[in-house]
């Protein structure tokens, strides 16, 4: 296989970040958060990557944005990459796992003011097919969040759900190989320990 026909997605998890209410899009890391990001920078600079990605949260830009400076290329910013919004500010949810569950047991539904995994997953797995075309044969960097990043590797892989996005850290990485000549996803293998 030569390799232009072999194209890697590195999902990057994004890392610890402090919840502030109200402030999805402007958050942060935390002092751990910042130091998980340079052991990311660390493990993914060997891997040679070429292209960076990210959701518009900051939180998500921030984890790549030291391997970014450090390979010499700028983070593009993809607003349909961004996290699925759970529910409208005005709705509280007392269990914020059952409600996560819910939403991965009926793809269709949506919490008043949130987004179905229906509607997240064809917006985001848009992006990402473009950059599969775009950038074949390359090596590209995604920040991304837990549940949307659950939402595109269950478009590739249906056994991808509520399960595996409970059991994902922050951060986490997962490279996502495909063999272009045939579009098929080749495996899906997890970075971080």
């Amino acid at each position: 296989m030569s390799a232009e026909a072999h194209t890697s997605l590195y999902f990057v998890r994004h890392a610890e970040s402090e919840f502030i209410e109200g402030q999805e899009r402007k958050r942060g890391l935390t002092d751990q958060g910042h130091r998980d990001a340079e052991k990311i920078t660390n493990l993914l600079h060997a891997e040679d990557v070429e292209v960076f990605y990210s959701s518009p949260y900051l939180r998500a830009v921030h984890t790549i944005q030291m391997l970014a400076d450090v390979v010499g290329k700028p983070v593009f910013i993809e607003e349909d990459l961004r996290e699925r919004a759970l529910s409208g500010s005005h709705i509280k949810h007392d269990d914020f796992y059952e409600a996560k569950r819910q939403l991965y047991l009926d793809a269709a539904f949506a919490f008043s003011g949130g987004e179905s995994g229906n509607d997240a997953q064809a917006r985001a797995v848009k992006i990402i097919e473009q950059l599969l075309r775009k950038h074949a044969g390359e090596k590209v960097v995604i920040g991304t969040h837990g549940d949307i990043m659950t939402l595109i590797f269950q478009y590739y892989d249906p056994a991808f759900g509520f399960e595996f996005w409970k059991s994902t850290t922050m951060p986490d990485i997962y490279r996502l190989d495909w063999n272009m000549a045939d579009r098929k996803l080749l495996k899906i293998t997890r970075m971080w320990e």
